[in-house]
């Protein structure tokens, strides 16, 4: 998701590890994968948490994001990250502007014939969705603390433009998918959904500042959003749908003693970017993704 202008932040605090991180679960007695690639947007790469690789620094991978964690656990022989914040569906086929090194390769590029295992996270950025809410949403709480002020901003003659867009979506990610099959005709193909961003009930906008009425209107989107992945899944008949957004409950940007699994609006470059995965969000998704990689 877009956060690729803030990433100038990390610098000169980039601390470079080996390209996988270590995971808790040991490699699983099941058929080795032989070669594992990761695609998606920031939601998949994990800014800010560290440690950041430098693969391009700009990308704002981790070593900590879900695709390591899952490549640890699986005993993966060969593994690629080719996630990259800010990335949308037109940049699995094309390439990316990032910060610092120019561009990222069109990130379809990573697979192989011989590939044998994908998760895709894309979608969010598509028709500037995500930046869209988050850019706009909290600045509006102050006007209307307890009313919709952002559904109301995006709906125009009684239509929401956000789950337009979203609908618009679903095309775009099936044709990533058909592309995947293409290039990687072996593979078995993830498609890794949103985890949940605002709690079911109750409100905490010093955490997550939306108004009221805005936190039900933001989950719609989200299910909205992930209803997309799951019915271009469904057209592909290939692919398997991953659900984080139903397991990723009270593990929200609201929960506390440590159960979040998403930051809030506060910008950490040794934590993680506002709005996006912490360390422990990522630990949860992967561990979402083990059980349907079994």
């Amino acid at each position: 998701m877009r956060i690729a202008r803030l990433l100038i932040a990390v610098v000169s605090a980039a601390i470079l590890l080996p390209a996988s991180a270590t995971a808790a679960s040991a490699a699983l007695p099941v058929s080795r994968i032989h070669h594992y690639v990761a695609l998606g947007d920031s939601y998949t790469s994990g800014p800010f948490i560290p440690a950041q690789r430098t693969d391009p620094l700009g990308c704002g991978r981790s070593t900590a994001n879900y695709p390591s964690v899952l490549a640890d656990a699986l005993g993966v022989g060969d593994f690629d990250d080719a996630s990259c914040a800010g990335a949308d569906t037109t940049n699995m086929t094309r390439p990316q502007s990032v910060p610092f090194s120019g561009t990222n390769p069109p990130q379809l590029g990573a697979l192989r014939i011989d590939t044998d295992l994908v998760t895709l996270g894309i979608g969010g950025n598509d028709f500037g969705v995500f930046g869209g809410i988050v850019g706009t949403c909290p600045g509006l709480r102050k006007a209307d603390p307890t009313g919709s002020p952002c559904e109301e901003h995006f709906t125009t003659n009684g239509v929401n433009t956000v789950k337009t867009a979203i609908g618009n979506t679903v095309p775009r990610v099936e044709a990533v998918l058909a592309a995947i099959h293409e290039r990687s005709p072996g593979a078995r193909v993830l498609v890794v959904g949103y985890p949940r961003i605002a709690p079911p009930s109750g409100y905490c906008p010093d955490v997550l500042p939306f108004a009221d009425g805005d936190y039900a209107w933001l989950n719609e989107v989200e299910q909205e959003l992930n209803q997309a992945l799951s019915d271009a899944v469904d057209a592909d008949g290939k692919a398997t749908y991953v659900d984080t957004f139903g397991p990723s409950r009270g593990h929200d940007a609201c929960a506390r003693g440590g159960s979040a699994w998403i930051n809030g609006k506060d910008q950490n470059i040794f934590v993680a970017a506002a709005y996006h995965p912490l360390k422990a969000g990522m630990a949860g998704i992967a561990a979402v993704v083990l059980k349907q990689a079994r």
